[in-house]
């Protein structure tokens, strides 16, 4: 197996080849100004990883990782919009460096573009890939519309929330790792088994995101704490202290999520002391526990030798570190 750094570069240099900016200019210059601010490359990584796994040479899914990168900054330059978010990695939004119109016709060719990536392979891969493509995309479309909807109610349910964050987030992480099976040409059984492993496993970290959003250390978090406090999401530690509130500081907090102060620290402080109070902290965790749990019982039904077993579990347990 080779290491996630070598994924990495792999992947960097195939995109540096494959994607330039053309004419029309101010279409695909922002398409390559997302792609190049960064990240860690993780679903993309996922798939030449998933590839080898299944014991073909990853640098036959580069195409397919290609595809799913290009989806998922297609996806942020439009949540960006929506957001109307002036920052992206520390730098300018594609709507904010040129303007709404352009935001969202290069949004648009993105995701036309990580389509045509499919072209390359075999007729039956393309048909296989296409088709999880396609359905992973409508998914995080319809995560999407459940956030925005979420964002005006205060009766959202855990069974709510953790459907839009299976479509929002996790479904772009299984579908990554079962396009590196299927360009590995395994069985069905074992392409969705990978795929039930980095769904369980996307879950787990967007609510260990979650946790981190409120109590995580603002050195390594890279993001502000509270920063989903401030925005009045709804979140899974919002939806267990909820239930696990009487009815005057549960009453309390629907009013703290329906303000917005122009110094937010003493609303965070309090939001923050009423997760603790409830329990609500405790119960995150233990479901972070339990959708990684799930993530790792998966790896068992893997028919691939133990030593492989092993480097996805040493990944997993580094990606809910974020040490990757």
């Amino acid at each position: 197996m080779s290491s996630i750094a070598t994924y990495r570069e792999a992947f960097c240099a195939y995109l540096d080849q494959k994607v330039a900016v053309k004419e029309p200019k101010n279409l695909y210059e922002p398409m390559v100004y997302i792609l190049n601010l960064g990240g860690k490359r993780l679903r993309p990584v996922l798939t030449l990883m998933t590839t080898e796994v299944f014991g073909e040479d990853y640098t036959k899914a580069l195409d397919a990782a290609l595809a799913i990168e290009i989806f998922h900054n297609f996806s942020l330059v439009h949540d960006d919009i929506m957001d109307d978010a002036p920052l992206r990695r520390g730098k300018k939004t594609v709507h904010e460096k040129w303007d709404l119109n352009t935001g969202i016709l290069s949004g648009d060719v993105m995701l036309i573009v990580a389509y045509r990536f499919f072209e390359n392979y075999p007729p039956e891969k393309f048909r296989d890939l296409a088709k999880l493509f396609s359905k992973t995309a409508i998914e995080v479309c319809e995560g999407q519309q459940y956030d925005i909807d979420f964002e005006t109610r205060n009766d959202v349910s855990e069974s709510e929330y953790l459907k839009m964050i299976t479509y929002k987030t996790a479904v772009l992480v299984g579908a990554a790792m079962k396009m590196g099976a299927i360009v590995a040409g395994t069985t069905e059984e074992q392409a969705q088994a990978i795929y039930d492993f980095g769904l369980n496993l996307g879950i787990a970290f967007q609510l260990k995101d979650d946790y981190l959003d409120a109590f995580g250390d603002p050195e390594t978090f890279g993001k502000q704490v509270g920063g989903d406090i401030i925005e009045n999401k709804k979140t899974y530690l919002y939806i267990k202290t909820i239930e696990n509130l009487d009815d005057d500081r549960a009453e309390a907090l629907k009013t703290l999520f329906n303000t917005t102060p122009e110094d937010p620290a003493e609303k965070i402080d309090s939001v923050k002391a009423l997760m603790h109070n409830s329990g609500a902290v405790k119960l995150t965790e233990e479901a972070i526990e339990k959708y990684t749990k799930k993530a790792f019982e998966v790896l068992n039904t893997l028919d691939i030798p133990v030593h492989k077993k092993a480097v996805l579990q040493e990944f997993g347990e580094q990606l809910m570190g974020r040490t990757v």
